[in-house]
């Protein structure tokens, strides 16, 4: 974070004192407006819903340009590390800032290997939840209690244990999204194996059963890897931002890490590939391919309130870069299982192609999103509907600590404490209740 030579000054109508505000210049991006000192030399704060406008941190891990379509983690396009790279090598970047050489390839991995059984404990945690709870309420409350088995990485203000705790949430975190998946259909859980790959192993946890072992494909293995890595971390989002104000406040990283998942868990953030999938059931169960045309003059009509879920992007102004990638992958998974001719995966590919040619969507720039090919693909993979945003949470812990950790070493972190514009009733007096 450079300061500019330039500075921003405030002036007033009411007759308050101009200030000159500091200009902060980041390797990339737009400038920033330091406006600490706002308050203390004028009595004023500023005004911003949804932080639309407002930098809450300085950080160096990832980078969006919406305008221009583009993601990068610490430096390299999500192309790159999508098509080059698998998810562990993309944690250890994340985390550390630096993709891995081939040893610290190898002993990374085989750290997190080490730590993705959890305590058998948390077996009789799950019966507490009802088969049918949502797997993302059982996962809020599995990785919340996580901190109740590892006391000795508890300490967010300890190196040491931020670490730990940090491989331990990324190897967890698949095991733990399996056992609920199992929970709720009532099957056994399958234990990790350490001799498959993160992703792999996965797929089985999810898949296997005692009677018959599961043999992913090395298609399906990277479907799953590539969905990993493009949700790893996406600048400062809601869960993100939630992740690091709760772990302003000193919690144990679990705690932290487990209101991410909460916060995930909105229809507005991580549901979005859960709508998306929704959408594409309705339209079939009303009719399919020959509906799509009715469908889409709804979408049109601003009395209707039907939306097209999976298009478009409040962040990206033009295309989803994650989208390109996750649409070769879905057509890779599709041609590996056999499904191009699954009636509702027709139905999304036609809708696609209205949506990529139609000039109303097209000047828009409602383009397909990474939700909408990531939906379709956990879908042809066998993972339930409702376990499409536990897989979210998944991929995301990494970024979440990745954060947590910048946020903890800053040495101009606080605890997080927005302002607001009090809009109640002005002092008043109680009055006696016979007066009232």
């Amino acid at each position: 974070m450079i300061q500019s030579d330039v500075k921003a000054t405030l002036s007033f109508s009411d007759g308050s004192p101009s200030m000159d505000l500091p200009i902060y210049k980041g390797t990339v991006g737009p400038d920033v407006i330091d406006i600490r000192k706002l308050y203390g030399q004028t009595g004023k704060f500023t005004y911003d819903p949804g932080f639309l406008s407002t930098a809450s941190c300085n950080s160096s891990i990832t980078y969006i340009d919406g305008d221009k379509g583009e993601l990068l983690y610490r430096g390299y396009p999500i192309e790159q590390l999508a098509t080059q790279c698998d998810f562990l090598e993309t944690c250890h970047l994340l985390l550390y800032g630096e993709l891995p050489d081939a040893t610290e390839k190898t002993d990374f991995e085989a750290l997190v290997t080490r730590h993705t059984m959890v305590n058998e404990q948390m077996q009789f945690f799950l019966r507490g939840f009802r088969r049918d709870a949502h797997p993302m309420a059982v996962l809020t409350g599995l990785v919340g209690g996580l901190s109740a088995f590892y006391h000795d990485s508890t300490d967010i203000n300890n190196p040491k244990h931020r670490e730990i705790s940090a491989i331990r949430l990324i190897a967890k975190m698949p095991t733990l999204v399996a056992m609920a998946y199992k929970y709720g259909i009532g099957q056994p859980y399958i234990y990790p194996k350490n001799e498959l790959s993160y992703s792999a192993n996965f797929l089985r946890m999810m898949f296997g059963t005692p009677c018959e072992d599961y043999q992913p494909s090395d298609v399906l293995v990277r479907a799953i890897d590539r969905i990993f890595i493009l949700h790893a971390d996406h600048e400062q989002n809601a869960s993100t931002s939630t992740v690091r104000l709760c772990g302003s406040s000193g919690t144990n990283p679990f705690a932290a890490i487990a209101a991410g998942v909460a916060c995930l868990w909105g229809p507005a953030h991580g549901g979005a590939n859960e709508a998306a999938l929704s959408m594409l059931t309705d339209i079939q169960r009303n009719g399919g391919v020959e509906k799509i045309g009715e469908f889409i003059k709804q979408v049109k009509d601003k009395n209707s309130n039907v939306k097209l879920m999976g298009f478009g992007h409040r962040v990206y102004k033009n295309y989803d870069p994650r989208a390109k990638l996750m649409r070769e992958t879905c057509h890779e998974v599709l041609g590996e299982l056999g499904l191009h001719d699954d009636p509702l995966f027709k139905l999304a590919m036609a809708l696609e192609k209205i949506a990529l040619e139609d000039e109303y969507f097209v000047a828009r720039k409602l383009y397909p999103n990474v939700d909408f090919y990531s939906g379709i693909v956990q879908s042809a993979l066998g993972i339930p509907v409702s376990l499409f945003t536990a897989i979210f949470a998944l991929a995301r812990t990494v970024g979440w600590i990745a954060q947590l950790n910048e946020m903890i070493g800053d040495p101009e972190y606080k605890i997080g404490r927005p302002r607001q514009l009090f809009v109640g009733s002005t002092p008043r007096d109680v009055k006696p209740i016979a007066q009232r």
